[in-house]
């Protein structure tokens, strides 16, 4: 399953879902488009997804290019650099195409998740 990230007005990335944490990725992919306001916190940007998910398989690592559903905050992050999550993610898929952009983002930018045929 492959999704279209945007950041309005910086550009696009795209993710392809994967099966570490298959529930999460097809609850997510099945309610796209979603849209949301980018926090930033160290190299990873995050937004609000608008409803909880329950865990599946959490890891309290990421790498470079993890896109990840992080429960305590309902959110939908974007891990882009060396930093790691403040607590377990559920890990769903990698960034494929797009790295830069992620480092561009400014706290505020609105996001777009939309399927990508």
């Amino acid at each position: 399953m492959l999704v279209e990230m945007v950041v309005r007005g910086k550009g696009k990335a795209r993710l392809e879902l994967d099966d570490r944490n298959p529930k999460i990725a097809k609850r997510i992919y099945q309610s796209l488009p979603l849209e949301g306001g980018a926090h930033v916190w160290k190299e990873e940007v995050y937004f609000e997804l608008p409803f909880k998910l329950e865990e599946e398989n959490i890891l309290p690592h990421a790498e470079r290019g993890d896109v990840s559903y992080w429960s305590p905050g309902s959110a939908f992050c974007i891990f882009f650099g060396q930093s790691q999550p403040i607590s377990a993610v559920n890990h769903i898929g990698k960034i494929s195409d797009g790295w830069d952009l992620f480092a561009r983002v400014d706290e505020g930018d609105r996001i777009t998740l939309r399927r990508k045929d």
